[in-house]
C-alpha cells in the first residue's frame, strides 16, 4: 500500500472522530474544520514517525487534542492582543467577535443550555476538560483515556472526579446567580 493510499485510509476511518472531538472542544464548526485539517496535515507529515507504541486511534486523539489546545491558546493570545489594541482605537470601531456557538446536532431550544454547559466546561483546567469530554461526549473507557492522555488510570479517575465536582460547583453558582437575577425582575 502506498503512503498516499495509507493516509487516505486513515483519513476515511478517523475524519469524523477528529472533527467531532474538535467540535466538542471548540464549539464552532468553522474552527473545528480548520483544526481537523491541521490534524490531518500533521498526521500526513508524521506518519512515517509513528512507532506503534500505542494504537493509531490513540495517537490521532493525542494529535487532535494538542491541536485543539494550541488553537485555544492562540485565540486567547489574539483576544489579549485585541484588548490592548482596543484601548487605542476610536470608540466607534468595533473589534470582530468570535463567531457564535454552532453545533449541527443540537436543536435551537437546547442550544442555549448546551452553550452554557460547554462554556462552563471550558473554564475547567485543560486536563480535566480533556478527560471529561473524552468520557462524557466520546464515551471512551477510562483505560483508553489514560492512554490518550499519557497518564495512569488512577489519574484519569481523579481528573474525572475533580472535573465533575468543579463543574457542579460552577453550575450551582451559575444557577444561584440566575435565581438572583429572576428575583430582581
Amino acid at each position: 500500500m502506498s503512503d498516499e493510499s495509507a493516509f487516505r485510509s486513515i483519513y476515511d476511518q478517523h475524519c469524523d472522530m477528529v472533527y467531532n472531538l474538535c467540535l466538542n472542544y471548540l464549539q464552532n464548526s468553522d474552527d473545528a474544520q480548520e483544526v481537523t485539517q491541521d490534524v490531518f496535515v500533521s498526521i500526513y507529515k508524521k506518519l512515517d514517525n509513528f512507532r506503534q507504541q500505542s494504537s493509531l486511534k490513540t495517537w490521532i486523539y493525542r494529535i487532535a487534542i494538542n491541536k485543539c489546545l494550541d488553537f485555544l491558546k492562540a485565540q486567547k493570545r489574539q483576544k489579549r492582543f485585541g484588548f490592548h489594541i482596543s484601548i487605542f482605537r476610536n470608540e466607534n470601531e468595533v473589534l470582530p467577535l468570535h463567531s457564535a456557538f454552532k453545533h449541527p446536532g443540537i436543536v435551537l431550544e437546547q442550544r442555549e443550555d448546551l452553550e452554557r454547559l460547554l462554556r462552563n466546561i471550558n473554564t475547567l483546567p485543560s486536563n480535566q476538560k480533556t478527560a471529561l469530554l473524552l468520557k462524557a461526549i466520546d464515551g471512551l473507557p477510562q483505560k483508553e483515556i489514560a492512554e490518550i492522555m499519557g497518564t495512569s488510570l488512577k489519574a484519569v479517575e481523579s481528573l474525572l472526579s475533580r472535573a465533575k465536582a468543579n463543574l457542579k460547583k460552577i453550575l450551582d453558582q451559575s444557577e444561584g446567580m440566575q435565581d438572583q437575577n429572576r428575583l430582581k425582575k
